[in-house]
Formats: C-alpha cells, sequence, structure tokens
C-alpha cells in the first residue's frame, strides 16, 4: 500500500493514527463539497499530525470570513496571544461551481458577490498553514458516513408527539447516529405509567428503562410516520 485518501466525513484521530500505522503509509484527509469539485484541500503525505485538512489545492483560495454572532474572528488569538484567525471557510477559484441550475436564491445564498463560495464550516488557522474545522455555522450537520441532518426539522415533528414538551436533537460528525433529549409531558406519561402498571413519581419515571425504551419506540414509529430516514431518528 502506498496511499490512502479519506474523505466524505471526519475521522476520528485516534482511527487515523492507527490505520497509518497498520497500512504503513500515508493518510491524506481531504475536505471540500460538490459545489467545489469535490476535494478543494487535503493534508500533506509528509505531515503526520492529523485532525486537519491541510492547505487549499492550487486550483482555488481558502479565505475565513468572520461570523461576530458566534465569537469567531480572524482577530483571534491562543492563550499565549499568539495569532490563531478563526471564522467560516469560504472558498473561490476555478474548481467553484457556477450556480444552481435554475435556483438563483439558492445561488445567492451560497456564492457572494465576489464568488466566494460559504460553505457553512467554521475553520481555524493552524500555525503550520493547515485549516481544522471546529465548528458550523449553517445549523446543520454531517454524521460519520456522510449523511447531512437538519436538527431544527426533527424536532418540529417530534414536538407534535403528545408525550413530549421539549425535545433537543445532536448528532456528533465521529458517530454513525444520533442521539435525543426528551422532556415528557407530566400527565401524559403518568398517564401511561399508571396504565402499564408501572409506579413512580414522574422524577422516578423519567429514570426508569421502561419510560426510555417507550420513548425510543415511539420515536421511531413518529419518525418513520413523517419519512425519516434510518439516520434521522436518534437512538
Amino acid at each position: 500500500m502506498r496511499l490512502m485518501v479519506t474523505g466524505s466525513a471526519p475521522i476520528s484521530k485516534d482511527v487515523l493514527k492507527f490505520l497509518k500505522i497498520a497500512f504503513c503509509c500515508p493518510i491524506n484527509e481531504g475536505y471540500g463539497q460538490t459545489e467545489c469539485t469535490a476535494a478543494a484541500s487535503a493534508s500533506a503525505s509528509n505531515d503526520s499530525e492529523v485532525g486537519h485538512i491541510g492547505g487549499p489545492y492550487p486550483t482555488c483560495d481558502f479565505r475565513l470570513f468572520d461570523i461576530p454572532e458566534m465569537n469567531y474572528t480572524s482577530k483571534d488569538q491562543d492563550e499565549q496571544g499568539n495569532p490563531l484567525p478563526r471564522g467560516e471557510i469560504c472558498i473561490r477559484g476555478f474548481n467553484v461551481f457556477r450556480g444552481y441550475f435554475q435556483l438563483p436564491d439558492k445561488t445567492a445564498e451560497a456564492l457572494d458577490e465576489n464568488g466566494w463560495l460559504h460553505t457553512g464550516d467554521v475553520g481555524v488557522l493552524l500555525p503550520n498553514g493547515a485549516v481544522k474545522i471546529i465548528d458550523r455555522k449553517k445549523n446543520i450537520f454531517k454524521l460519520s458516513q456522510g449523511e447531512y441532518v437538519a436538527p431544527e426539522k426533527l424536532e418540529q415533528v417530534f414536538q407534535q408527539m403528545p408525550l413530549v414538551m421539549q425535545n433537543f436533537m445532536y448528532g456528533d460528525s465521529l458517530q454513525s447516529n444520533m442521539v435525543g433529549i426528551i422532556v415528557p409531558e407530566k400527565e401524559p406519561l403518568m398517564k401511561w405509567a399508571t396504565e402499564k402498571g408501572i409506579a413512580g413519581t414522574y422524577e422516578e419515571l423519567c429514570e426508569k428503562q421502561e419510560t426510555k425504551d417507550m420513548f425510543v419506540a415511539e420515536l421511531k414509529k413518529k419518525g418513520k410516520e413523517a419519512g425519516f430516514f434510518g439516520f434521522e431518528i436518534p437512538q
């Protein structure tokens, strides 16, 4: 094995280190999206560090746009006072698309007037010139198999369930499934427990495994009714 490349979704540092040792070859971590013809950057083959996406390919430029509302700016510094610029990763070059077919509104959201493609990913410029992704600007994230998830869409549907008072959907790009934090409605939960012959206070019921199993089953049922994919339903 001479060379391997990973992309589509982030890979954990431990897995990447293990694969480098097991296959005894460089593994480049690429970054990009369809709108910039797949990869726009990749880590170098001789770079022993992991957890970053390297620098931009010669076909394009990178720029970090300030996001004041999230406290990410080009003036940011580390704990020692050294420059540590942060912001939204934007790409411009020959590999960037001209727009979505017959969708001018969506095109205007992705491309600004100067031709910069706004990725929605937040990056930090490391001292060695590489870029590391640290956050998302857009309320959307990607799971470990490369699937995109919009949590607000899921939360709106699950909020319609009689047993749910509040819900929060969360996903990690290093994990293959989502998790959900549910605050049950008290009266419907107590009624369900009575029907099932399960004793306890509201607080005690929230801790019981039977309650958790019930919510997992109900979320799956509601998700299937709404047409969600399996990876969009919390486990």
